[in-house]
């Protein structure tokens, strides 16, 4: 490892085993934050051209050094590796190399404390954006399914047991709001989070008339994180909650899996995972397995270990402390899993086959109880008597027509009244608002 930016000269820098040990994992992790640090750092040498700070030749030369680092960044001509601390060194080291006095002056006004503050919060806030797409898309993908099999019945389960004839679009139809109701909370915890932290230092501010908020304006942010020592209180914190609100996500996309799983079990054999979604045993030549809604379902776990690491690190008291650092990787993770399994989501609906026609078969004579109770009860008997009435009667109960029940079910939101038309414009604003 090079020499880090914090060194102040012979013995001052710990061996190779305690640096290592103190980096961790940051120049790996910093390989998805540091595009996001470049765009800061041109965002904060403009902030200090503005209150006369740096010329207007050295801003041009570090905006264009700048540039040809991201350019080799994303060519692979320079790769972050074990030669730096973390990214935030990489990039002045960059700068000093093109540039010398110059490229030293970069950090006039900020720590690396506000620095992978701004970088994190740049990265997360574009994540839960790219995550409620993911949702979105995920409701579109069930919405066709329950405009096509809007009134094909099927049976409903309480318990796990034969309830009540439902149908698929009632099924997919609840996909479709549990995605929206995802995507509207990673909306609102994108712009809960748009606060710029640049320009608070380590937390306490600088002794510079800094332009925060020009360089918050510039990053794109709605409004300053004013006070410093907030501003690191909300490290670990505000990743919690963007974690919380794609565990959101993780929990639909688990459910969903978890019904895949089930209804393509050869005891139901409602559904058939299209190929690419499944795999055969390696032992057993008769088997395809529904690997994919399985993992689908697992990624809820990963977003939920990753909120436990949080909710145990940021037990803190004021004021920066290095534990801090472990929260990028839970972060990261967290985000990582959940955008890999929600962006299958479309591709499962659509290329799964439904086998009507078992669901049909599926639902007996005791699934129509609750018909008969309402009926009754429409025509004059209390409710709770022609409960009682219907459950003495069970055994004597006939097969009745599941489309005609499916049909009958016309309270707001239910088989007959789906209302899919307010559920597509309902998507359709959230994709708006994003």
């Amino acid at each position: 490892m090079s020499e880090p930016v914090w060194a102040k000269g012979a013995g001052s820098v710990p061996d190779n085993e305690m640096m290592r040990f103190m980096a961790g994992d940051d120049v790996v992790l910093d390989r998805e934050l540091i595009g996001y640090d470049i765009t800061a750092t041109l965002a904060h040498v403009r902030g200090l051209e503005r209150i006369g700070l740096l010329s207007g030749d050295e801003t041009g030369a570090i905006e264009r050094a700048l540039d040809e680092l991201r350019a080799r960044l994303g060519d692979g001509r320079f790769t972050l590796d074990d030669r730096y601390e973390d990214g935030h060194s990489a990039i002045e080291a960059f700068l000093v190399d093109r540039l010398g006095e110059a490229g030293k002056r970069v950090h006039l006004g900020r720590s690396r404390n506000d620095q992978v503050l701004v970088a994190t919060r740049l990265y997360t806030i574009e994540a839960l954006h790219r995550l409620a797409e993911r949702s979105l898309d995920a409701a579109r993908a069930a919405l066709a399914l329950a405009r096509k099999h809007e009134l094909d019945p099927m049976p409903g389960y309480t318990h796990l047991q034969r309830a009540v004839p439902s149908s698929v679009g009632l099924w997919m139809a609840s996909y479709v709001e549990g995605f929206c109701d995802a995507a509207e909370l990673l909306r609102l915890s994108a712009g809960w989070i748009n606060t710029c932290p640049l320009g608070t230092a380590a937390g306490y501010g600088v002794n510079i008339a800094l332009d925060r908020e020009g360089v918050a304006r510039e990053l794109g942010f709605d409004r300053l994180l004013i006070n410093p020592m907030h501003a690191q209180a909300t490290r670990g914190a505000h990743e919690l909650q963007a974690l919380s609100a794609a565990w959101q996500l993780a929990q639909v996309v688990r459910r969903l899996g978890w019904d895949l799983t089930l209804f393509a079990s050869a005891e139901f054999a409602f559904v058939t995972l299209a190929d690419e979604a499944s795999t055969g045993s390696s032992i057993m030549p008769n088997k395809r397995n529904p690997d994919v809604a399985e993992l689908m379902r697992a990624s809820a776990s990963v977003v939920g270990g990753a909120m436990g690491e949080l909710q145990q690190l940021v037990s803190l008291p004021s004021g920066y402390h290095r534990d801090l650092q472990l929260s990028k990787g839970a972060l990261l993770r967290g985000l990582r899993a959940v955008e890999r399994s929600s962006a299958l989501v479309p591709r499962v609906l659509s290329g799964m086959t439904l086998h009507t026609d078992r669901m049909l078969d599926a639902i007996d004579p005791p699934m129509f109880a609750t018909d008969r109770a309402v009926e009754l009860s429409v025509g004059g008997m209390a409710f709770r008597d022609a409960y009682k009435q219907v459950g003495r009667e069970l055994d004597a109960l006939a097969q009745g027509n599941a489309g005609a029940s499916v049909r009958a079910r016309v309270s707001p939101g239910a088989c007959a009244d789906l209302r899919l038309n307010e559920l597509e414009a309902w998507v359709e604003s959230l994709a708006e608002r994003l």
